[in-house]
């Protein structure tokens, strides 16, 4: 089997490399800071705050880390924003063997991180056009989309596994690792450096620019709030922990494994993709797997057994995917190079802030009722509205991308 063009080159395998291993440790100390919230206070509320400080620094700096994703070294950038969070994730850890972790500083640490994040990812994102040629782009996205899957799938099962050989300290030494290899991997990369431009325009002036591009492209913001009603009211990580422990009766490795399942079925649902969109319009799967995932988040929501969970779980993955596929290729077909980074900040704020604040509104609505009927009824809200979209009409149904974008 031949590899792709594009994995044919130098920088661009150690980037992906870097990435995937960095995701790794990124994604295995974000179940393990759920889990540990749950283990200090036993509630599903306290776990929801998780997401609210996600969020807060995703809405207030996403902006920002777009713009100077547009006019600074992004190699560096990256770097900058790596090292931060290797010693918040380092400090975290020293704190939790030395048994003075509280909730508190675990959401301070997770604020933190996410705030590296919002500079990180942009710049992440809008580097690759400058180490591969830009015929390959698509071959590049299309491996580094999965390449997250596999993240997010390895992540929580090695937090599972490591919660319960020795805590979560375990956990976040490992992310310090993962930090200081993608650190020394971009200082291996040449990457042109941004030609700076003359009488470059003010960061708010920057910043407008990218957010009236994305108002006058209604087929990203539609497709974005389609996206949202999922990820606002199908939040399901945010009672992973509840759910493993509680109600299935099961411990730390059985959390991990339903952490890790959503990107089980997001791997099936990214290869699922590619033959989908040579039969059936692209709206059309993405409204059929909106509802999809609603569904899903319901089955798992009444599931009384591991092995059910499990499949629904994988279920929320592989709807995701299909969807999330096709909302990235619609966003790289609409967007310049020049503008990448703040386009690409602006659309995480609702694929990373969605999801965030998700987690804080099911898990306020869990706090009331309980996790089982805060998941029930918050799954029926994308299958409403999906539905609704689909019986009304008009540009998402209707919407085509092109089959090469995907």
């Amino acid at each position: 089997m031949r590899l792709p063009q594009v994995m044919r080159h130098r920088d661009f395998n150690l980037y992906f490399a870097g990435v995937v291993f960095s995701e790794i440790g990124i994604r295995a100390t974000v179940a393990a800071n759920l889990f540990h919230v749950f283990q200090l206070t036993g509630s599903t509320l306290q776990v929801g705050f998780v997401g609210l400080f996600q969020a807060i620094a995703l809405l207030v700096l996403s902006p920002l880390g777009g713009a100077y994703a547009d006019r600074l070294d992004r190699r560096r950038l990256v770097q900058i924003s790596q090292g931060l969070s290797l010693v918040v994730t380092l400090a975290l850890a020293l704190g939790t063997l030395a048994g003075a972790v509280t909730t508190w500083h675990i959401l301070v640490s997770v604020l933190l991180n996410t705030a590296a994040a919002t500079f990180d990812r942009p710049a992440r994102q809008a580097l690759i056009p400058a180490i591969v040629p830009r015929d390959q782009l698509v071959q590049a996205y299309a491996l580094v989309n999965p390449g997250r899957e596999i993240a997010i799938l390895v992540g929580p099962t090695i937090a599972g596994l490591l919660i319960a050989l020795s805590g979560p300290a375990a956990v976040y030494l490992f992310d310090t690792a993962t930090y200081v290899v993608l650190i020394g991997v971009l200082a291996l990369l040449k990457v042109p450096p941004i030609e700076a431009e003359a009488g470059r325009a003010s960061l708010w002036v920057s910043i407008t620019e990218g957010i009236r591009f994305v108002r006058h492209r209604p087929i990203i913001w539609q497709l974005t709030s389609l996206d949202l009603s999922a990820t606002l009211f199908g939040a399901y990580r945010v009672v992973l922990p509840a759910f493993a422990t509680v109600i299935l009766g099961a411990g730390p490795l059985a959390y991990g494994l339903l952490s890790s399942a959503p990107s089980a079925g997001a791997l099936l649902g990214s290869a699922l993709v590619f033959r989908l969109i040579k039969t059936r319009p692209s709206g059309h799967i993405v409204l059929a797997a909106t509802i999809g995932y609603g569904l899903a988040a319901v089955v798992l929501a009444q599931s009384r057994v591991l092995g059910l969970a499990l499949l629904a779980a994988g279920g929320l993955g592989l709807f995701d995917a299909l969807a999330t596929t096709i909302r990235h290729a619609a966003v790289q077909l609409e967007t310049p190079d020049d503008i990448r980074g703040r386009v690409t900040s602006i659309y995480q704020m609702a694929s990373r802030g969605g999801p965030a604040l998700g987690d804080l509104n099911i898990g306020s609505i869990a706090g009331v009722v309980g996790p089982v009927a805060a998941l029930t009824i918050g799954g029926l809200v994308p299958v409403a509205y999906a539905a609704a979209l689909a019986v009304r009409g008009g540009r998402v149904r209707d919407y085509q991308v092109a089959e090469a974008a995907v």
